[in-house]
């Protein structure tokens, strides 16, 4: 079985994609998932997401993360603009890449420790879906790889906000 077969009909490129590519965009290949590929997606990030942290340590930690972001959103803006000219799709529910990004900038406000990334996930899964506005108008009205990006990265801003609002919530209750 080739990598080709497992995309899924309905994103099926009209040129041949490379391994590569097709393993950035699907973020090796989470984004394959039959169901709820965005899901999958938000959840291959976190292993990669604490080894970051865990590799770098206190205190550079949660910058290293945000970097590592931002360096996700430059290569994801670009690889998914490749995919979209090769595909001849906008936005397939394959490309996972800005799920990525968005999961690890909604994570910089979170201790390490996985109730908080369990938090963060489900705080990103929410944004994501409801793209409170202006996330909806920017998923609207961009297209391209800048337009799979630019919806995720703003999303991540409210669940960062809401995962820190909820952090701060939940620590007062447990001193307090």
């Amino acid at each position: 079985m080739t990598l080709a077969e497992n995309i899924p009909n309905e994103t099926k490129p009209t040129q041949t994609i490379p391994w590569w590519l097709l393993g950035t965009v699907t973020w090796f290949g989470s984004g394959l998932s039959p169901k709820a590929p965005g899901t999958m997606g938000s959840l291959a990030a976190l292993p990669f997401a604490a080894t970051l942290v865990w590799a770098v340590g206190e205190p550079w930690a949660r910058l290293a993360l945000c970097l590592a972001a931002v360096a996700v959103f430059f290569i994801g803006w670009a690889a998914s603009a490749v995919y979209v000219a090769r595909s001849g799709r906008q936005d397939p529910g394959l490309v996972v890449i800005d799920e990525v990004a968005g999961m690890w900038l909604t994570l910089v406000v979170a201790p390490t420790n996985p109730w908080a990334y369990l938090l963060g996930f489900i705080a990103f899964r929410i944004a994501d879906i409801l793209k409170p506005w202006p996330v909806c108008y920017f998923d609207r009205t961009l297209h391209g790889g800048l337009g799979i990006m630019v919806d995720d990265i703003l999303a991540a801003g409210y669940a960062a906000l809401g995962l820190w609002v909820s952090l701060q919530a939940l620590s007062f209750m447990v001193v307090g």
